[in-house]
């Protein structure tokens, strides 16, 4: 992160996975919401001998482009994240008061974890924080984190061809929007139980539950005119 080497916030970072469950997931269902309502959105009014290849073509453009976007917003996003991490390790370093940086820490954990934490805990941590010999002067976005976007980018990407691929098997645009949705709701199913599992829910309920969403998601996104 910085030219003077590896820091405790550095070691910290970098246990976590370069994308968890719910990123994974959360990604790969994004794709196939954005090319279900653009595939079901333009099918109607596409025709003829090459209608399936056009179809796949615009929904993997309308997918690079999300994906793109998405991608490079997961860098932005990690690096604001660094940098209010790196200020708030700067402003407990930098304060001489004890009670103030402990002020600091708690101002920083979320709500639900106020009350759950003890002051004499956090003054654990920030006398930690205190005997950090380095510290990075700004945040900086590393390995990983392209790595990462990299991965938000062909999971967006590779979600679409389930949905387009029918269209070009098929020559029957009504059998190949069948397979292409059934296809796709096998998938967000698939996705439901990956979450429903991570989270300690049952499995299938949840998967259920996602076949829902994503119905109900296409539809109002469609009614939008999206």
């Amino acid at each position: 992160m910085s030219g003077t080497g590896p820091t405790h916030l550095d070691d910290v970072e970098t246990r976590e996975p370069i994308l968890d469950t719910v990123d994974r997931v959360s990604e790969a269902c994004f794709g196939l919401f954005m090319a279900l309502t653009f595939v079901g959105a333009v099918s109607a009014a596409t025709a003829g001998e090459d209608a399936g290849r056009k179809m796949l073509y615009t929904a993997l453009g309308c997918n690079l482009a999300w994906g793109l976007a998405d991608a490079v917003m997961y860098l932005v996003r990690t690096l604001t994240n660094r940098g209010r991490l790196l200020t708030l390790a700067l402003t407990v370093k930098n304060e001489p008061a004890v009670a103030a940086g402990v002020r600091a820490l708690r101002d920083a954990l979320p709500k639900t974890m106020k009350p759950l934490v003890a002051d004499s805990e956090l003054e654990l941590i920030r006398a930690r924080i205190a005997t950090m010999t380095t510290l990075p002067h700004r945040p900086r976005l590393r390995r990983n984190d392209y790595i990462g976007a990299v991965a938000i980018f062909a999971l967006i990407v590779l979600s679409t061809f389930p949905v387009a691929l029918p269209f070009v098997l098929f020559r029957d645009p009504s059998t190949a929007l069948f397979v292409s949705r059934v296809l796709t709701f096998v998938m967000l199913f698939c996705a439901g139980i990956a979450l429903g599992r991570h989270a300690g829910f049952g499995g299938w309920r949840a998967g259920v539950a996602m076949v829902a969403l994503g119905v109900a998601l296409t539809v109002a996104i469609i009614a939008l005119g999206g």
